[in-house]
C-alpha cells in the first residue's frame, strides 16, 4: 500500500510539473541571424534585392518589420545589445573588439538565463562575440553542435544560429576569384548604390553577395524544415533577422542606414498566435531595434522583463499592433571597429535620419585593415586619390559635417544632406535637441576616452554612468559647442581650455578641430596644452588641431606620447589621430619604429594593426 502511495503520488506530481508555467505552456522561440546584411539586399524589403522565397515563406505565416534597426552597425556591439537588451554606451559594451570584458550591470543576467530558470531549454549555434561577461546560466549548450533536439522531451526551448555565408569575409577574394569565377547572379543587373562608383569591381562584388543571400536563404529554409520534421513549427516563434548592416563598402561599421536598417520577419505558429495582435502575412511600419529583442522574447514565454533594460516588448499578451505601429524612434551608435576610432550618434525619427559626428574631422573611409581587405573598398580609394568621383562617390573619403540629415524615404542612400537646407531647419533642431538630451539622461560613456574607461570605469560601468551622469552630460554640452556659430561658441571653447578638467580640455579641443581653420585664433592656447598639458591624450589633441590647420608640426608631441605610454588601448587612440594626420589633409608623414614603444604596448592588437599598416 505505501509503494502504491507513493508511485500515485509521483504520478501527480509529474503532472503537476507537465502543467506548470515552470515547464510547460510555454511556446518555443528561435533565432535564426544572417550575419553582416541590411535590408537593402532582401526583395521582400527593397526592389533592388535577392529573392528570398524560404524567408518570404516564414513572413507569409507571420509578420514583415519594416523598420528595424541594428543599434549598432558592427558584430560584437550588436550582439551584446541583443543579449542585454541594454544601449551599448551606457553599459560600457560599445567597442568592437573588445580590450575588456566588463561585468553586466548590477542585478541584471543576459536575458536567456531568465528562460532557464522558468525551465527553458537554451541553444546557441554557435557565435557570442559578447562585450560584456556572460555569466554560468546562460546557455545549456553554445557551440557548432547546438541544438533544440538535446532538451528534455516536452521541455521548451531557446535556440539561436548564425549563419556566416554573408559575412564580410566572404567578399575578401583576389582578383584572379573575379577573373575566373562567375556569380550566378548577372552582374550587369545589379544595382549599383550611388555612392558607390559603378564599375566592374563593384558590380561583381554586388553580385556574389547576393548569390551569398540566396545562399542563406536556403539555409535557414533548412532549420525551419527540421523544426516542421520535429513537429514543433506550429509551436515555435522563428526569427529572422540580420545581425546589422552591410557589407559592401559604407554598410557595415558605419552609422548610416546600410549598417544600421536590418531585415526582420516572425514567423507566428498557430497555437501562440492569440499572443499576436497583428494579422499574419502583413507589415508593421512601427519602430523595433536590437534592445527590444531580448525582451520581446522574454515576454513570449510569460517571463517579467528586468526593469534595468533599455527595451521593451514588440509582441505578446497586452502589446497592441496600432501602439507598436506608433514607435517612431531608434538610437544608433558607432565607436571603435578594430583600429579605427570613432563618435558618432544617430536618431530615427520617421522619414528622417539625423546623424551627429563628433569627430567629423575622422573621415569614413580612415584605414580600417580589416575593410580594405575587399577589392572593392581598395578600388574605391584608389579612384577618390585619382580624383575620378563625384561628390556623392568621394563623401566617405572626406571630413564630414558635424551633423547630417537625410530624408529616407526620398533618399534612402542618404546622399543629399538636408542639415543646411532652411526648409528643415526645424527637423534639424528637433533632432539635434531630442539626440542630445538622450544621450545625456543615457548617459554616453563614450565621452570618456576607452583608456580612461579601461583604467577608472569599466570595473562597473553601468553604475559609474548613473553616478557621474551630470559631469558626463556636461562633456556633451562641451562637444554640443560645434553646433554654434565659431563666433558664439569661442568663449565657452576658451572656458573649456581653461578648466581644471581634463575631460573638458579634451573636448574643447576636439571642438576646435570641428571648427578647423576658424578656431585658429585658439591655436597659441592650444600649442601651450600640446606642450605643457599633464595628460597625454589633451595633448595629443591639441597636437592634432594644430596639425589640421597646418599650424604646427604635430609629430614631437605624437613621439613624446607613444614613448611614455604604458597602455595599448591610450597608444591605439594616439596611433588613430596619427594615421588621420598622415593619411588626410594636410598630411604628414610619421617615423614610427616599435622601438618607440614600451613592451606591454606592443601586445596591444588596436596597436599591431595600426603598426602593421604604418610600416607599409
Amino acid at each position: 500500500m505505501i509503494k502504491l502511495f507513493r508511485f500515485v503520488l509521483s504520478l501527480l506530481v509529474f503532472a503537476s510539473i507537465a502543467k506548470s508555467p515552470q515547464a510547460a505552456d510555454r511556446p518555443n522561440v528561435v533565432w535564426l541571424i544572417s550575419e553582416d546584411n541590411s535590408h537593402h539586399y532582401l526583395k521582400m524589403f527593397d526592389p533592388h534585392g535577392a529573392e528570398t522565397p524560404r524567408i518570404a515563406e516564414l513572413a507569409a505565416h507571420g509578420l514583415i518589420y519594416d523598420h528595424a534597426f541594428s543599434n549598432a552597425p558592427v558584430c560584437s556591439v550588436a550582439r551584446t545589445t541583443l543579449i542585454t537588451g541594454c544601449y551599448a554606451p551606457r553599459i560600457g559594451t560599445q567597442f568592437h573588439r573588445k580590450h575588456v570584458t566588463v561585468p553586466m550591470p548590477s542585478g541584471l543576467k543576459m536575458f536567456p538565463e531568465y528562460m532557464r530558470k522558468v525551465g527553458y531549454y537554451t541553444a546557441n549555434n554557435a557565435k557570442k562575440d559578447y562585450n560584456a561577461i556572460e555569466g554560468e546560466g546562460v546557455w545549456n549548450a553554445s557551440s557548432r553542435k547546438a541544438t533544440w533536439r538535446n532538451r528534455k522531451p516536452g521541455q521548451p526551448f531557446f535556440y539561436v544560429q548564425s549563419f556566416t555565408a554573408t559575412h564580410e569575409s566572404s567578399l575578401h577574394f583576389p582578383k584572379k576569384v573575379m577573373e575566373n569565377q562567375k556569380t550566378t547572379t548577372d552582374p550587369a543587373t545589379v544595382f549599383v548604390a550611388p555612392y558607390h562608383p559603378d564599375t566592374k569591381t563593384f558590380r561583381y562584388t554586388n553580385a556574389r553577395y547576393r548569390d551569398n543571400i540566396q545562399r542563406v536563404d536556403q539555409q535557414i529554409g533548412a532549420v525551419v524544415d527540421k523544426l516542421e520534421e520535429d513537429g514543433l513549427l506550429e509551436e515555435t516563434f522563428v526569427f529572422y533577422f540580420g545581425d546589422h548592416g552591410g557589407v559592401l563598402p559604407r554598410g557595415k561599421g558605419y552609422a548610416y542606414e546600410s549598417g544600421l536598417h536590418v531585415p526582420l520577419v516572425v514567423r507566428v505558429p498557430e497555437k501562440w498566435k492569440h499572443l499576436v495582435d497583428a494579422e499574419l502575412g502583413s507589415r508593421q511600419t512601427g519602430f523595433v531595434s536590437f534592445i527590444d529583442f531580448g525582451p520581446t522574447t522574454l515576454h513570449l514565454a510569460g517571463i517579467d522583463v528586468p526593469e534595468q533594460v533599455d527595451g521593451k516588448p514588440f509582441l505578446g499578451k497586452g502589446v497592441t499592433a496600432s501602439e507598436v505601429n506608433k514607435r517612431n524612434t531608434a538610437f544608433g551608435y558607432a565607436d571603435r571597429f578594430d583600429e579605427k576610432y570613432d563618435l558618432v550618434r544617430t536618431w530615427r525619427k520617421g522619414r528622417f535620419e539625423y546623424i551627429r559626428n563628433y569627430q567629423p574631422f575622422n573621415f569614413d573611409g580612415l584605414q580600417n585593415n580589416y575593410r580594405y581587405r575587399m577589392l572593392a573598398y581598395q578600388e574605391w580609394r584608389e579612384l577618390y586619390e585619382a580624383g575620378k568621383l563625384n561628390a556623392a562617390q568621394s563623401h566617405f573619403f572626406e571630413t564630414r559635417p558635424v551633423e547630417e540629415l537625410y530624408d529616407i524615404e526620398a533618399d534612402p542612400h542618404e546622399v543629399k544632406n538636408l542639415a543646411g537646407d532652411p526648409a528643415y531647419a526645424a527637423t534639424l533642431k528637433e533632432l539635434r535637441g531630442e539626440l542630445s538630451a538622450f544621450i545625456s539622461q543615457l548617459p554616453d560613456l563614450s565621452f570618456i576616452p576607452e583608456s580612461v574607461l579601461a583604467e577608472k570605469v569599466f570595473d562597473a560601468p553601468a553604475e559609474f554612468g548613473q553616478r557621474h551622469q551630470q559631469s558626463i552630460a556636461n562633456l556633451v554640452a562641451t562637444a554640443d559647442l560645434s553646433l554654434l556659430p565659431f563666433d558664439e561658441a569661442k568663449p565657452k571653447i576658451e572656458e573649456a581650455l581653461n578648466s581644471k578638467n581634463p575631460g573638458q580640455r579634451y573636448w574643447g579641443l576636439i571642438v576646435c578641430s570641428c571648427f578647423e581653420d576658424e578656431a585658429k585664433d585658439l591655436a597659441t592656447q592650444a600649442a601651450t596644452l600640446a606642450e605643457n598639458d599633464p595628460q597625454r591624450l589633451v595633448r595629443i589633441r591639441a597636437a592634432e588641431f594644430l596639425g589640421l590647420i597646418g599650424a604646427a608640426d604635430p609629430q614631437p608631441v605624437f613621439i613624446k606620447a607613444l614613448k611614455e605610454t604604458n597602455s595599448g588601448i591610450e597608444a591605439g587612440l594616439i596611433l588613430n589621430s596619427l594615421t588621420l594626420l598622415q593619411d588626410g589633409k594636410p598630411g604628414y608623414k610619421f617615423e614610427i619604429t616599435k622601438d618607440l614603444f614600451q613592451n606591454e604596448v606592443l601586445k596591444n592588437d588596436t596597436v599591431k594593426r595600426r603598426l602593421e599598416y604604418l610600416k607599409q
